[in-house]
């Protein structure tokens, strides 16, 4: 008599880069207990397929075509508290790893890393169980326990997710004007976070706030990649 196969678990990819898809889909597919069931670039297509499909685990990025990946890790918690979601981004920075967690995933991979650190890090999550970079794991802690030794830029830590967003997008290069376009918020809410994080970091004007964001940005990414997101 023949045996049943156990069912793979289903794999919804978020990114906004085509390509970038297509390989996560590759390594999902070579493993035999995983598949992808679906992809999306933004958040409102995301959050759709995620009520649609009902996924085993979503991978996703941070800058989606839309919006945040934090955005979409709330929706989908607020909608599933079970969902497991894991978050694979360009950004090597604790800070990120740390919201990510802290809006509802459990686990985060820099793209940067190696397709079986990835499948990994899904198994894991998979499992229900927590998974960081021992790497970023050790600056969380560190910061958590030294905050005497914050840099300047450091104090992004105190910036919403919101506002770190903006802070992001103006180290992008965007425009007020385009940053709201981008976020579907009004010019004048864009000018008010940005007047709230110039407060929260200390930043004299509009300058400083651009050399600070720029320089965050580059400090926050792996030496020598684009803006993958």
């Amino acid at each position: 008599m023949p045996t049943c196969k156990p069912a793979k678990s289903r794999l919804l990819l978020v990114d906004d880069h085509p390509l970038v898809r297509r390989g996560l889909s590759e390594i999902i597919s070579a493993q035999p207990d995983l598949e992808v069931c679906g992809e999306a670039e933004d958040l409102v297509a995301a959050f759709r397929q995620y009520q649609t499909l009902r996924p085993d685990l979503v991978v996703l990025d941070i800058s989606l075509k839309d919006g945040h990946g934090l955005d979409l890790i709330k929706q989908i918690r607020n909608e599933d508290a079970a969902a497991r979601i894991l978050m694979f981004s360009m950004h090597d920075d604790a800070l990120f790893a740390e919201r990510a967690i802290a809006a509802g995933a459990l686990g985060y991979v820099n793209k940067q890393e190696d397709a079986k650190i990835l499948v990994q890090a899904i198994h894991r999550v998979l499992e229900g169980r927590i998974y960081l970079d021992p790497s970023l794991s050790e600056k969380i802690l560190e910061r958590a326990l030294n905050p005497a030794s914050k840099s300047p830029l450091q104090a992004v830590q105190s910036l919403t997710d919101r506002e770190l967003e903006v802070f992001e997008l103006v180290g992008q290069g965007l425009s007020t004007q385009q940053i709201a376009e981008k976020l579907f918020l009004s010019h004048k809410t864009i000018e008010t976070y940005r007047e709230h994080i110039k407060r929260k970091l200390n930043l004299a004007n509009a300058a400083g706030l651009t050399r600070a964001a720029v320089l965050w940005l580059l400090e926050s990414r792996p030496t020598g990649t684009r803006d993958e997101g």
